[in-house]
């Protein structure tokens, strides 16, 4: 059964309109998500990303992440300023190392509508490039009725087996944040809304000469909210997820809850802020998300693990992704006049 559904899975990657690459933790992947949300939250931020996907299967799918974001002359433009970032995603799936390289320069105009609030505009261009072995296909007529035999000579005929295209992504956002001066405020509320669409220029999507076969544009929404409980080091985190690409949809809601470990000195640097946030996602018709987040000082290092909920239980064997991220930032991560100044924000 397992042979199977990797062959079925591998013969129908070579020429499907497929949903791009995707991590349980998005709200980890921003820029990856929309370019709209480079430099809003900090002055410069790092992240990097790991996850593998169906342990169950011979060969796991993997994916690799990182983004950079940094704010350009942010210090001479009260009302408004730009930023760039650079993201990277790699991602290797099943037996044919059926493989998406993504790279994306971005920019980003960050404009202060308000004492709290932002609006920003973001734009990204790169290449996508795609690859797979063609070697180590199994095709449907090389099975003789009773089981795969290699002797059988595939009738099948690979045009390429890897292509490069260009590939763009535009996006917006609302941010807002609030909180005391004091980096040691714990009142701060901070709420995002945007969205993006990519893949709009109908890059191709097939290793065979077929000129109809187009990546379908895929279209994001996304919004998160971070409200703390006054005097409780408590913050209820509430996020949601719908993504649209052809004939697939993914929406992905879901809670975290975070307990203020510490808090940074106010007048000394010897004491770090630090939280632990718990919780959990749920991905529509696929798979329930428990996840941890712990941040100390500039940096956060988040875990979570998909358990497969989806018709392909029964091979999955529950199993689905573990994931990780790991960011690093300007900023701790929370208080320090969070809608005044450009960066200073979670």
């Amino acid at each position: 059964m397992k042979k199977i559904l990797i062959i079925c899975l591998s013969i129908l990657s070579l020429s499907f309109y497929a949903q791009d690459v995707h991590f349980s933790q998005y709200n980890e992947t921003p820029v990856v998500l929309n370019p709209a949300l480079s430099c809003v939250n900090y002055n410069f931020r790092a992240i990097a990303n790991y996850r593998s996907q169906w342990g169950s299967i011979s060969s796991p799918y993997k994916t690799y992440g990182i983004s950079l974001e940094k704010v350009i002359n942010y210090a001479k433009l009260k009302k408004s300023y730009f930023g760039f970032s650079l993201t990277v995603v790699n991602d290797k799936a099943g037996d044919l190392a059926m493989g998406n390289l993504a790279t994306h320069l971005g920019f980003n105009y960050v404009l202060k509508v308000s004492e709290s609030g932002k609006f920003s505009a973001g734009l990204g261009a790169g290449l996508n490039y795609r690859s797979f072995s063609p070697n180590k296909a199994k095709w449907q007529n090389q099975y003789d009725g009773y089981m795969y035999n290699a002797d059988i000579p595939a009738t099948e005929s690979i045009t390429y087996d890897s292509y490069m295209q260009p590939d763009f992504i535009l996006g917006v956002n609302y941010s807002y944040a609030k909180s005391e001066k004091f980096i040691s405020s714990l009142d701060g509320t901070k709420f995002n809304i945007g969205g993006s669409a990519s893949h709009f220029n109908s890059p191709r999507n097939s290793f065979y000469t077929r000129p109809q076969d187009k990546l379908s544009t895929k279209y994001v929404a996304h919004t998160n909210l971070e409200l703390v409980v006054k005097d409780a080091n408590f913050a209820i985190m509430p996020s949601a997820l719908y993504v649209s690409q052809g004939p697939a949809q993914e929406i992905n809601v879901g809670c975290m809850f975070k307990y203020i470990l510490s808090k940074n000195s106010i007048r000394t640097d010897i004491k770090k802020s630090a939280s632990l946030a718990v919780g959990a996602n749920y991905r529509f018709n696929d798979a329930f998300i428990p996840s941890v987040l712990f941040q100390w000082n500039k940096y956060a290092l988040g875990v979570s693990y998909d358990i497969n909920l989806s018709q392909l239980t029964n091979v999955s064997k529950t199993k689905g992704g573990l994931e990780f991220s790991l960011r690093f930032n300007t900023s701790p991560g929370y208080g320090k006049a969070l809608g005044n100044e450009p960066g200073q924000q979670n």
